[in-house]
């Protein structure tokens, strides 16, 4: 299973604002691990383009920080199961994710939406 994380490269952390994010950590998991990982842009895209991208990529999930309604309609849209509300360490989170750990809030928006 392929599993994306909205990624600020200086910090290693899940980046907070979807829309506008440039990097996402790619992370293979199989059997409770993690068994690869990579880093990527986002292919020039932005908000609403974004799902498909990571859709055509092969992600199945997505952990990210906030996003506004239009970033909600356009993950659902595209089939990608979220995990929104998410800080700290990507690769914390991509551990706390394979174990079955992680617990998203699905109350975090952008704050300018």
């Amino acid at each position: 299973m392929k599993v994306a994380v909205t990624y600020e490269k200086e910090t290693g952390n899940v980046f907070q604002h979807f829309g506008k994010t440039e990097f996402f950590k790619i992370y293979e998991i199989a059997d409770g691990k993690i068994i690869s990982s990579q880093v990527i842009d986002n292919g020039g895209k932005g908000h609403h383009d974004l799902p498909p991208y990571l859709k055509n990529l092969g992600v199945e999930t997505l952990i990210l920080g906030n996003r506004g309604q239009g970033a909600i309609d356009a993950i659902a849209a595209s089939g990608l199961k979220e995990i929104p509300g998410i800080t700290g360490s990507a690769d914390e989170a991509a551990e706390k994710f394979a174990k079955g750990e992680l617990k998203g809030n699905f109350n975090a928006k952008c704050n300018h939406h």
